[in-house]
């Protein structure tokens, strides 16, 4: 709770020490048939990507997907097999990680033990040479932006995660980066400081005015985040989207099950999805697909209710809570499903 308070104070604050922190102009990203391999094995299969000033971008999917890979040839800590990365109107494949006009903020946070915050966050500065009284203010007036300013002199063993979390923040903005790089960035909060930090991640985003580009497999932090979701699987990028284009809209049966919130079956020979939430679900008997209902999740607002047809199919309807409670149904009771045909959304198998 102590972590969730200083992080809403940051809001307060936030607006008034941005305006005193320049940052760099914001900056279009390209990714032009870029691929990464490992030992002959590839990791990113020749990906392209256009990434516009400004944009919340979250690279989602499954573990090995190649997003990390990505991410890293963006930041210049991988480089690139084969195409280009472009900042601006610049190519940055051989240009050094302090050159490229990003930061990076780590999902360990990487911080030095042995160094303060005040410290840890000037050391990039440091390394590029800015003198000691420079990189000084430079590094309180980034601590400001995150309410940290106060723990300047402690060391990162005297922190909790969340702070832990704000001083790697600072250290990733104190160099005015074109581009921000977030690695898992909230996987190691707990559920409730989790959605609040999410909140200020975007906040802060919005502000400054600049690209944050965050690797993530939590398909609903990236629906809260993002502006843009590019979702990857086996190296490639399966569909590029706002939240509501791929939710309405997945191009794959991969990011229709992946997404979540769909069900993917077989009709008249096409592979098609309906949304979880347009299924009907009625005891009565008549025109639709009869099922089971094999399992029923009450989850205040909606009820999900797990369904098995006769042929084997297995269906998933949302329900909201009161429609459900109005004919409520018991496992292995035999019910009607039903859909309409304008919410049928037909997928192709791969990207």
């Amino acid at each position: 709770m102590a972590d969730f308070r200083r992080w809403h104070a940051t809001c307060h604050s936030f607006s008034q020490v941005q305006s005193e922190t320049k940052m760099a102009r914001p900056a279009d990203l390209e990714l032009a048939s870029v691929t990464k391999s490992y030992a002959g094995t590839i990791a990113v299969d020749s990906i392209n990507l256009k990434i516009k000033a400004g944009t919340y971008c979250c690279l989602l999917g499954p573990s090995g997907c190649g997003k990390s890979s990505t991410l890293r040839m963006i930041a210049g800590h991988e480089a690139v097999s084969d195409g280009d990365i472009a900042l601006g109107h610049e190519i940055v494949n051989k240009l050094p990680p302090a050159k490229r006009g990003t930061a990076m903020m780590f999902q360990s946070y990487a911080l030095f033990p042995h160094l303060s915050v005040r410290d840890n966050v000037a050391f990039s500065l440091k390394m590029k040479g800015v003198g000691k009284v420079d990189r000084s203010i430079k590094a309180t007036d980034a601590l400001k932006l995150v309410d940290m300013e106060r723990y300047a002199e402690r060391l990162p063993s005297q922190l909790s995660g969340g702070q832990q979390q704000r001083v790697a923040l600072a250290r990733a903005l104190v160099t005015d980066p074109q581009i921000l790089l977030l690695d898992e960035p909230l996987s190691a909060l707990d559920p409730f400081l989790k959605i609040k930090v999410r909140a200020e991640l975007k906040r802060f985003q919005r502000e400054l005015g600049i690209s944050f580009i965050h690797v993530t497999h939590s398909q609903e932090e990236a629906m809260a985040l993002a502006d843009l979701i590019v979702i990857m699987n086996n190296g490639r990028i399966e569909q590029a989207g706002t939240p509501r284009e791929i939710f309405n809209a997945p191009a794959t049966e991969f990011v229709a099950r992946f997404i979540g919130g769909h069900n993917v079956m077989p009709i008249d020979g096409r592979t098609v999805s309906v949304r979880a939430d347009r299924l009907s679900v009625s005891a009565e008997g008549g025109d639709g697909v009869a099922a089971s209902v094999r399992e029923v999740e009450y989850q205040g607002t909606v009820v999900y209710v797990s369904l098995a047809t006769d042929a084997g199919l297995e269906l998933t309807a949302i329900v909201p809570e009161r429609t459900f409670y109005q004919n409520p149904f018991q496992t292995g009771d035999t019910v009607t499903v039903r859909w309409d045909p304008n919410d049928i959304h037909e997928l192709s198998a791969a990207a």
